[in-house]
Protein backbone atom coordinates (compact mmCIF):
# COMPACT_ATOMS: atom_id res chain seq x y z
CA UNK A 1 0.00 0.00 0.00
CA UNK A 2 1.14 3.71 -1.30
CA UNK A 3 0.58 6.17 1.27
CA UNK A 4 0.66 9.93 0.83
CA UNK A 5 0.22 13.27 2.77
CA UNK A 6 -1.76 15.77 1.21
CA UNK A 7 -0.95 19.46 2.90
CA UNK A 8 -0.91 22.84 1.41
CA UNK A 9 -1.12 26.14 3.20
CA UNK A 10 1.34 25.97 5.66
CA UNK A 11 2.63 29.83 5.24
CA UNK A 12 5.81 29.63 6.86
CA UNK A 13 6.94 32.70 8.69
CA UNK A 14 3.03 34.65 8.23
CA UNK A 15 2.33 36.59 11.05
CA UNK A 16 -0.41 35.90 13.12
CA UNK A 17 -3.94 37.88 12.31
CA UNK A 18 -5.73 37.30 16.09
CA UNK A 19 -4.03 40.43 17.16
CA UNK A 20 -2.00 38.42 19.40
CA UNK A 21 0.67 39.74 21.83
CA UNK A 22 4.39 39.74 20.60
CA UNK A 23 5.49 36.71 22.88
CA UNK A 24 2.24 34.62 21.71
CA UNK A 25 2.51 35.65 18.40
CA UNK A 26 6.13 34.59 18.09
CA UNK A 27 5.03 31.64 19.65
CA UNK A 28 2.62 30.13 17.59
CA UNK A 29 5.01 30.86 14.36
CA UNK A 30 7.04 28.93 16.03
CA UNK A 31 4.05 26.14 16.54
CA UNK A 32 3.06 26.13 13.24
CA UNK A 33 6.99 25.10 12.26
CA UNK A 34 6.39 22.24 15.00
CA UNK A 35 3.49 21.12 13.08
CA UNK A 36 5.16 20.83 10.24
CA UNK A 37 7.56 18.43 12.04
CA UNK A 38 4.81 16.57 13.83
CA UNK A 39 3.18 15.65 10.39
CA UNK A 40 6.62 14.49 9.40
CA UNK A 41 6.49 11.92 12.59
CA UNK A 42 3.04 10.54 11.64
CA UNK A 43 4.78 10.39 8.12
CA UNK A 44 7.38 7.83 9.21
CA UNK A 45 5.76 6.43 11.80
CA UNK A 46 2.45 5.40 9.67
CA UNK A 47 4.47 4.44 6.59
CA UNK A 48 3.51 7.73 4.78
CA UNK A 49 6.16 7.40 1.26
CA UNK A 50 5.10 11.05 -0.21
CA UNK A 51 4.75 14.68 1.13
CA UNK A 52 2.66 16.83 -1.26
CA UNK A 53 2.54 20.51 -0.32
CA UNK A 54 0.15 22.26 -2.91
CA UNK A 55 1.07 25.50 -2.69
CA UNK A 56 2.08 28.25 0.09
CA UNK A 57 4.74 26.59 2.47
CA UNK A 58 6.17 29.79 2.68
CA UNK A 59 3.94 33.23 2.94
CA UNK A 60 6.43 35.23 0.88
CA UNK A 61 8.00 34.83 -2.35
CA UNK A 62 10.99 36.06 -0.33
CA UNK A 63 10.99 33.99 3.62
CA UNK A 64 12.99 34.21 6.17
CA UNK A 65 16.16 32.64 6.20
CA UNK A 66 15.43 30.60 9.34
CA UNK A 67 11.70 29.57 7.37
CA UNK A 68 13.59 28.59 4.39
CA UNK A 69 16.43 27.12 6.08
CA UNK A 70 13.96 25.29 8.59
CA UNK A 71 11.59 23.13 4.93
CA UNK A 72 15.02 22.32 3.35
CA UNK A 73 16.90 20.62 6.51
CA UNK A 74 13.42 18.97 7.28
CA UNK A 75 13.65 17.88 3.71
CA UNK A 76 17.32 16.49 4.03
CA UNK A 77 17.15 14.92 7.01
CA UNK A 78 14.12 12.69 5.78
CA UNK A 79 15.77 11.35 3.18
CA UNK A 80 12.53 8.58 3.50
CA UNK A 81 10.35 10.65 2.29
CA UNK A 82 9.92 12.65 -0.72
CA UNK A 83 8.49 16.00 -1.05
CA UNK A 84 6.25 16.70 -3.86
CA UNK A 85 6.04 21.10 -3.49
CA UNK A 86 4.20 23.22 -5.52
CA UNK A 87 4.01 26.44 -5.45
CA UNK A 88 1.00 28.76 -5.06
CA UNK A 89 0.42 32.81 -5.17
CA UNK A 90 2.05 33.42 -1.59
CA UNK A 91 5.47 31.91 -2.67
CA UNK A 92 5.23 31.76 -6.39
CA UNK A 93 8.53 33.76 -6.97
CA UNK A 94 10.54 30.97 -4.72
CA UNK A 95 13.36 29.77 -6.04
CA UNK A 96 13.77 26.54 -4.79
CA UNK A 97 17.27 26.66 -3.64
CA UNK A 98 17.88 23.66 -2.42
CA UNK A 99 18.91 20.74 -5.17
CA UNK A 100 17.71 17.55 -3.18
CA UNK A 101 17.69 14.25 -4.21
CA UNK A 102 14.33 13.64 -2.25
CA UNK A 103 12.50 17.15 -3.12
CA UNK A 104 10.02 17.18 -6.03
CA UNK A 105 9.38 20.25 -7.51
CA UNK A 106 6.65 22.07 -11.26
CA UNK A 107 6.84 24.56 -12.98
CA UNK A 108 4.31 26.41 -15.73
CA UNK A 109 4.24 22.99 -17.71
CA UNK A 110 2.62 19.94 -16.48
CA UNK A 111 5.13 17.35 -14.45
CA UNK A 112 4.27 14.19 -13.16
CA UNK A 113 6.18 11.69 -10.74
CA UNK A 114 5.34 8.31 -10.29
CA UNK A 115 5.59 5.64 -7.68
CA UNK A 116 4.51 2.08 -8.84
CA UNK A 117 0.97 2.43 -10.68
CA UNK A 118 0.35 6.06 -9.15
CA UNK A 119 1.22 9.24 -11.15
CA UNK A 120 0.72 12.75 -9.59
CA UNK A 121 1.00 15.32 -12.03
CA UNK A 122 1.50 19.06 -10.85
CA UNK A 123 1.54 22.72 -12.43
CA UNK A 124 1.93 26.15 -11.29
CA UNK A 125 -0.17 28.05 -12.81
CA UNK A 126 0.67 32.06 -14.58
CA UNK A 127 -1.18 34.38 -17.18
CA UNK A 128 0.83 31.90 -19.92
CA UNK A 129 -0.57 28.96 -18.66
CA UNK A 130 -4.26 29.88 -17.06
CA UNK A 131 -6.95 29.12 -19.83
CA UNK A 132 -4.41 26.13 -22.00
CA UNK A 133 -3.81 23.85 -19.02
CA UNK A 134 -6.74 22.14 -19.23
CA UNK A 135 -5.62 21.25 -22.85
CA UNK A 136 -2.65 20.33 -22.64
CA UNK A 137 -3.38 17.84 -19.40
CA UNK A 138 -2.95 14.24 -20.23
CA UNK A 139 -3.78 11.25 -17.51
CA UNK A 140 -3.43 7.40 -18.61
CA UNK A 141 -6.80 5.75 -17.79
CA UNK A 142 -5.51 2.17 -16.63
CA UNK A 143 -3.25 4.18 -13.68
CA UNK A 144 -3.91 5.34 -10.56
CA UNK A 145 -3.94 9.45 -10.96
CA UNK A 146 -3.40 12.37 -8.24
CA UNK A 147 -3.49 16.16 -9.97
CA UNK A 148 -2.07 18.86 -7.59
CA UNK A 149 -3.29 22.57 -8.03
CA UNK A 150 -3.48 25.81 -6.08
CA UNK A 151 -6.50 27.66 -6.62
CA UNK A 152 -9.77 28.74 -5.91
CA UNK A 153 -12.42 26.24 -7.23
CA UNK A 154 -15.05 27.85 -9.59
CA UNK A 155 -15.98 28.08 -13.13
CA UNK A 156 -13.51 30.40 -14.90
CA UNK A 157 -9.81 29.78 -15.72
CA UNK A 158 -7.29 32.45 -14.54
CA UNK A 159 -4.04 32.54 -12.43
CA UNK A 160 -4.99 31.09 -8.62
CA UNK A 161 -8.34 29.66 -10.25
CA UNK A 162 -9.33 26.33 -10.95
CA UNK A 163 -11.85 26.11 -13.58
CA UNK A 164 -13.36 22.51 -11.91
CA UNK A 165 -15.49 21.15 -15.01
CA UNK A 166 -11.84 21.23 -17.18
CA UNK A 167 -10.87 18.65 -14.99
CA UNK A 168 -13.49 16.19 -15.47
CA UNK A 169 -13.92 12.84 -17.38
CA UNK A 170 -10.12 13.11 -17.55
CA UNK A 171 -9.06 10.15 -15.85
CA UNK A 172 -8.39 11.75 -12.19
CA UNK A 173 -9.01 9.96 -9.24
CA UNK A 174 -7.99 12.68 -6.49
CA UNK A 175 -7.51 16.41 -6.72
CA UNK A 176 -5.64 17.90 -4.23
CA UNK A 177 -5.80 21.81 -3.84
CA UNK A 178 -4.62 24.23 -1.98
CA UNK A 179 -5.44 28.03 -1.34
CA UNK A 180 -8.74 27.39 0.79
CA UNK A 181 -7.73 27.53 4.34
CA UNK A 182 -10.71 25.12 5.60
CA UNK A 183 -11.01 21.25 5.00
CA UNK A 184 -13.56 19.88 2.32
CA UNK A 185 -13.62 16.98 -0.12
CA UNK A 186 -16.14 17.35 -3.13
CA UNK A 187 -16.99 14.56 -5.79
CA UNK A 188 -15.38 15.32 -9.30
CA UNK A 189 -16.85 13.40 -11.77
CA UNK A 190 -18.04 9.75 -12.19
CA UNK A 191 -14.14 8.35 -11.39
CA UNK A 192 -12.60 11.28 -8.86
CA UNK A 193 -13.35 13.46 -6.14
CA UNK A 194 -11.43 17.14 -5.26
CA UNK A 195 -10.46 17.89 -1.84
CA UNK A 196 -8.73 21.22 0.04
CA UNK A 197 -6.34 19.73 2.96
CA UNK A 198 -7.16 23.36 5.00
CA UNK A 199 -3.98 24.42 6.52
CA UNK A 200 -1.65 23.18 9.69
CA UNK A 201 -2.84 25.84 11.75
CA UNK A 202 -4.96 28.06 11.89
CA UNK A 203 -3.52 31.80 12.23
CA UNK A 204 -7.21 34.01 12.75
CA UNK A 205 -10.50 34.31 14.00
CA UNK A 206 -11.06 33.53 10.04
CA UNK A 207 -9.41 30.09 10.27
CA UNK A 208 -11.90 28.92 12.79
CA UNK A 209 -12.29 24.76 14.28
CA UNK A 210 -9.56 21.82 13.57
CA UNK A 211 -7.15 21.86 11.41
CA UNK A 212 -5.15 18.95 10.23
CA UNK A 213 -3.95 17.03 6.78
CA UNK A 214 -5.44 14.36 4.50
CA UNK A 215 -4.06 11.07 4.32
CA UNK A 216 -4.33 9.00 0.94
CA UNK A 217 -3.93 5.47 1.51
CA UNK A 218 -3.74 4.07 -2.27
CA UNK A 219 -4.22 -0.43 -2.78
CA UNK A 220 -6.93 -1.14 -5.06
CA UNK A 221 -8.18 2.42 -4.67
CA UNK A 222 -7.57 6.10 -3.32
CA UNK A 223 -9.06 5.86 0.14
CA UNK A 224 -8.27 9.64 1.96
CA UNK A 225 -9.63 10.99 4.91
CA UNK A 226 -8.93 14.02 6.94
CA UNK A 227 -6.90 13.59 9.90
CA UNK A 228 -6.81 16.74 12.76
CA UNK A 229 -3.41 17.69 13.39
CA UNK A 230 -3.52 21.44 14.99
CA UNK A 231 -2.17 22.35 18.83
CA UNK A 232 -4.47 24.37 18.77
CA UNK A 233 -8.03 25.30 17.74
CA UNK A 234 -9.73 28.74 16.75
CA UNK A 235 -13.46 28.75 18.41
CA UNK A 236 -15.92 31.44 18.00
CA UNK A 237 -18.74 31.36 20.31
CA UNK A 238 -21.90 34.15 21.18
CA UNK A 239 -22.90 33.93 25.08
CA UNK A 240 -26.42 35.43 26.03
CA UNK A 241 -25.80 36.98 29.49
CA UNK A 242 -29.05 38.59 29.56
CA UNK A 243 -29.77 39.51 33.52
CA UNK A 244 -26.42 39.48 34.73
CA UNK A 245 -26.05 41.83 37.61
CA UNK A 246 -22.86 42.59 37.02
CA UNK A 247 -19.22 42.14 35.10
CA UNK A 248 -18.42 38.75 37.90
CA UNK A 249 -21.99 37.32 37.20
CA UNK A 250 -21.74 37.78 33.33
CA UNK A 251 -18.02 35.59 33.85
CA UNK A 252 -19.67 33.03 35.45
CA UNK A 253 -22.57 33.02 32.98
CA UNK A 254 -20.24 33.01 30.39
CA UNK A 255 -17.63 30.20 31.99
CA UNK A 256 -20.83 27.89 32.38
CA UNK A 257 -21.64 27.99 29.01
CA UNK A 258 -18.15 27.41 28.03
CA UNK A 259 -17.56 24.44 30.28
CA UNK A 260 -16.97 21.15 28.37
CA UNK A 261 -17.07 23.03 24.71
CA UNK A 262 -13.77 24.56 24.24
CA UNK A 263 -10.06 23.59 25.50
CA UNK A 264 -7.67 24.97 27.78
CA UNK A 265 -5.71 25.11 24.89
CA UNK A 266 -7.23 27.08 22.45
CA UNK A 267 -8.16 31.04 21.46
CA UNK A 268 -11.41 31.99 21.52
CA UNK A 269 -13.17 34.85 20.78
CA UNK A 270 -16.19 35.43 22.57
CA UNK A 271 -19.32 38.14 22.01
CA UNK A 272 -21.53 39.01 24.46
CA UNK A 273 -24.89 39.37 24.03
CA UNK A 274 -28.35 40.10 25.35
CA UNK A 275 -29.81 42.57 27.85
CA UNK A 276 -28.22 44.06 30.77
CA UNK A 277 -29.32 46.90 33.32
CA UNK A 278 -25.63 47.68 34.42
CA UNK A 279 -23.57 50.07 33.23
CA UNK A 280 -20.06 48.78 32.32
CA UNK A 281 -17.55 50.54 29.87
CA UNK A 282 -15.12 47.74 30.17
CA UNK A 283 -17.08 44.77 30.30
CA UNK A 284 -15.43 43.06 27.49
CA UNK A 285 -11.89 43.77 28.92
CA UNK A 286 -13.01 42.83 32.08
CA UNK A 287 -14.43 39.01 31.26
CA UNK A 288 -11.24 38.50 29.20
CA UNK A 289 -8.93 39.35 32.36
CA UNK A 290 -11.62 36.51 34.00
CA UNK A 291 -11.29 34.40 31.18
CA UNK A 292 -7.32 34.81 30.47
CA UNK A 293 -6.06 31.84 32.72
CA UNK A 294 -8.88 29.59 31.19
CA UNK A 295 -7.32 29.54 27.84
CA UNK A 296 -5.00 30.01 25.87
CA UNK A 297 -5.70 33.44 24.21
CA UNK A 298 -9.16 35.21 24.84
CA UNK A 299 -10.67 38.37 22.64
CA UNK A 300 -13.99 39.45 23.55
CA UNK A 301 -16.60 41.48 21.89
CA UNK A 302 -19.21 43.72 24.02
CA UNK A 303 -22.19 43.58 21.78
CA UNK A 304 -24.97 43.60 25.12
CA UNK A 305 -27.84 46.01 24.88
CA UNK A 306 -27.90 47.82 27.95
CA UNK A 307 -31.76 48.54 29.53
CA UNK A 308 -32.63 52.21 30.16
CA UNK A 309 -35.54 54.68 31.22
CA UNK A 310 -35.53 57.11 28.22
CA UNK A 311 -37.68 59.39 30.07
CA UNK A 312 -35.07 59.42 32.99
CA UNK A 313 -31.89 60.01 30.55
CA UNK A 314 -33.49 62.49 28.69
CA UNK A 315 -33.90 64.89 31.76
CA UNK A 316 -29.97 64.96 32.23
CA UNK A 317 -27.88 68.36 31.79
CA UNK A 318 -25.10 66.13 29.42
CA UNK A 319 -24.22 65.55 26.16
CA UNK A 320 -26.12 62.02 26.67
CA UNK A 321 -29.20 63.48 27.35
CA UNK A 322 -28.96 66.15 24.80
CA UNK A 323 -28.98 63.40 22.24
CA UNK A 324 -31.65 61.56 23.66
CA UNK A 325 -33.87 64.69 23.58
CA UNK A 326 -32.81 65.10 20.19
CA UNK A 327 -34.09 62.17 18.55
CA UNK A 328 -37.24 62.11 20.73
CA UNK A 329 -38.06 65.23 18.78
CA UNK A 330 -37.34 63.67 15.91
CA UNK A 331 -40.20 62.81 12.97
CA UNK A 332 -38.00 60.84 10.59
CA UNK A 333 -38.25 57.36 13.26
CA UNK A 334 -41.47 56.00 14.90
CA UNK A 335 -41.24 54.84 18.38
CA UNK A 336 -39.29 51.33 18.10
CA UNK A 337 -36.83 53.33 15.67
CA UNK A 338 -35.96 55.69 18.11
CA UNK A 339 -35.19 53.16 21.04
CA UNK A 340 -32.47 51.17 18.79
CA UNK A 341 -31.08 54.52 17.80
CA UNK A 342 -31.11 55.58 20.91
CA UNK A 343 -29.59 52.23 22.27
CA UNK A 344 -26.46 52.43 19.20
CA UNK A 345 -26.13 56.46 20.32
CA UNK A 346 -25.64 55.32 24.23
CA UNK A 347 -23.00 52.44 23.46
CA UNK A 348 -21.00 54.75 20.35
CA UNK A 349 -21.19 57.71 23.57
CA UNK A 350 -19.78 55.11 25.99
CA UNK A 351 -17.18 54.06 23.56
CA UNK A 352 -18.13 50.37 22.94
CA UNK A 353 -18.35 48.86 19.30
CA UNK A 354 -21.69 49.87 17.33
CA UNK A 355 -22.91 47.31 14.51
CA UNK A 356 -23.32 48.72 10.99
Amino acid sequence: MLKIIHTADIHLGSKMEAKLPKEKSEERKAEVRESFERMLEYAKTNGVAVIMIAGDLFDSDRPLKKDKEFFYSAVKNNPELDFLYLRGNHDGMESYTEDLPNLKTFSGEWTKYSYGDVDIYGIETAAENATSMYTTFRADEQRKNIVMLHGQVGEVSGVDKVHISKLRDKNIDYLALGHIHSYSREKLDERGVYSYCGCLEGRGFDELGEKGFVLLEIQDTIISRFVPHSKRKIEERKVDITDSADAYVAYQKTRAYLAGDCQKKDMLRLTLTGDIDFDNETLAKDIEGYLSSDYYFVSVKDKTLRRFDVDALAGDISLRGEFIRTVLASEKWDEEQKREVIAMGLKALSGREVDA
